[in-house]
């Protein structure tokens, strides 16, 4: 019988070794999976690749685990904002490193990884910094740049339900990269507010199928704190 459900993050996170690539999904404070960023730093896991649209808020999450000390580098499309102050401190004294992609390229190459594609020409960030020392060239009289997918060991995401397949349904914004990045990961650990019986998902409402999931768990609903300065 098939049952991704794990009795908890603890059990979800187990054996995540050193030196891994790990996607966290988010946008902004919109889908971000405390409870699984939490158990990580718990688990203990060093020397981390991290790739998420931002580099953190405040104390708590993103921030957290850098501040722990455990990201060794940064692939990211949005790592300034009012209270960025963690990632900006380890940024500037040479702590963390980074890597800065554009958001829609960032979006496609995690899409690219899991679709199997092997590279791809985006024009984006033609003729800038972000271009330099990569392939381009002209396509139909337009200038593009050749990117590569971003593959990782782990892929930490939330979804609004589950069953015991794996399979996923989103709320709203907090949907964001957790389809893409559930594909383009080795493993993928979900948490869900709600965990239902087989059947209970509608087929067609179903946004990340059971196949790239490998654990499911289920945490405490807590309400979304916005970001940046607050008066």
């Amino acid at each position: 019988m098939i049952n991704k459900i794990a009795n908890s993050v603890a059990e979800a996170l187990s054996g995540v070794p050193d030196g891994a690539t790990v996607m966290v999904g988010g946008f902004g404070t919109a889908g971000i999976p405390n409870e699984l960023i939490d158990g990580l730093i718990e688990q203990g896991a060093r020397d981390l690749t991290l790739v998420n649209n931002n580099a953190g808020n405040g104390e708590a999450g993103l921030a957290a685990l850098l501040r722990a000390g455990r990201v060794r580098k940064v692939i990211c499309s949005f790592p300034r904002q009012a209270d960025s102050h963690v990632f900006d401190s380890l940024y500037r004294s040479g702590e963390v490193e980074l890597e800065l992609v554009p958001q829609g390229n960032l979006a496609e190459r995690i899409r690219a990884a899991g679709a199997g594609i092997g590279a791809f020409f985006c024009p984006t960030a033609y003729g800038t910094e972000l271009s330099r020392g990569k392939e381009t060239r002209e396509i139909n009289g337009r200038h593009y740049v050749l990117e590569y997918p971003i593959h990782a060991d782990l892929a930490l995401i939330k979804a609004e339900r589950g069953d015991r397949w794996g399979n996923l349904t989103y709320r709203k914004a907090a949907r964001n990269f957790g389809p893409v990045m559930a594909m383009a990961a080795r493993k993928t650990v979900a948490s869900v507010h709600e965990i239902v019986e087989l059947g209970a998902l509608d087929p067609e409402h179903i946004v990340t199928p059971g196949i790239f999931v490998k654990q499911v768990v289920r945490v405490e609903r807590k309400a979304t704190q916005a970001g940046g300065v607050r008066p």
